[in-house]
């Protein structure tokens, strides 16, 4: 795991520390902490993992994906089509722009980007047979509590590849589990 998925899964704990006992589901907190050691389980070609933590304003999406959900290979890119593929992704995932789009009335901007991929940087090569990328996307909500579902329209749009999407979500309201599968669009949480 590396340090993003760290951060992430350390904040997701420490939020579901401040929430109350009836908020969390019973399961919550022991997935949670599996998650903190095993990351969102196996590498599956199309499945994207998402972390989506709301601490206060701040909003943060922490993405991980096999590469070749995102560019079709999953190794140091070798001819010149893959190298341009490989740098429109990470500029196009560095911008952050377009890719997640939170529910308007929480008048989310924002703030910070991430992008991890050592297999697609200068000299960089795959550890093993599959190489991931992480990312994480911290925004600023003016209106957090207005926020219950974020529309992954944008990012399924752009690659295609990604063919279902699976959550685990700590918000005031509590933790949950969401997914979808294409041809849905906007993951959803709450009661």
């Amino acid at each position: 795991m590396n340090s993003r998925s760290s951060v992430l899964s350390a904040l997701m704990l420490g939020l579901a520390a401040l929430l109350p006992a009836a908020a969390v589901p019973a399961d919550a907190h022991a997935h949670s902490h599996a998650h903190a050691h095993a990351g969102h389980g196996a590498h599956e070609h199309g499945r994207i993992g998402l972390e989506v933590a709301l601490d206060g304003q701040t909003l943060t999406i922490g993405l991980e994906a096999p590469l070749d959900s995102l560019l079709g290979f999953e190794r140091a890119p070798r001819t010149e089509a893959e190298k341009k593929a490989a740098k429109a992704l990470l500029e196009h995932l560095r911008t952050g722009q377009g890719l997640f789009a939170p529910d308007a009335a929480a008048q989310c901007q924002p703030v910070s980007t991430t992008v991890d991929a050592p297999v697609l940087q200068a000299g960089g090569a795959a550890q093993g047979e599959h190489a991931d990328l992480d990312a994480s996307f911290v925004l600023r909500c003016a209106q957090p509590q207005a926020l219950t579902a974020i529309d992954l329209g944008g990012l399924l749009d752009r690659y295609r590849r990604i063919t279902r999407v699976e959550a685990e979500i700590v918000t005031p309201a509590g933790q949950f589990k969401s997914g979808l599968k294409r041809p849905a669009r906007v993951l959803r949480w709450g009661r």
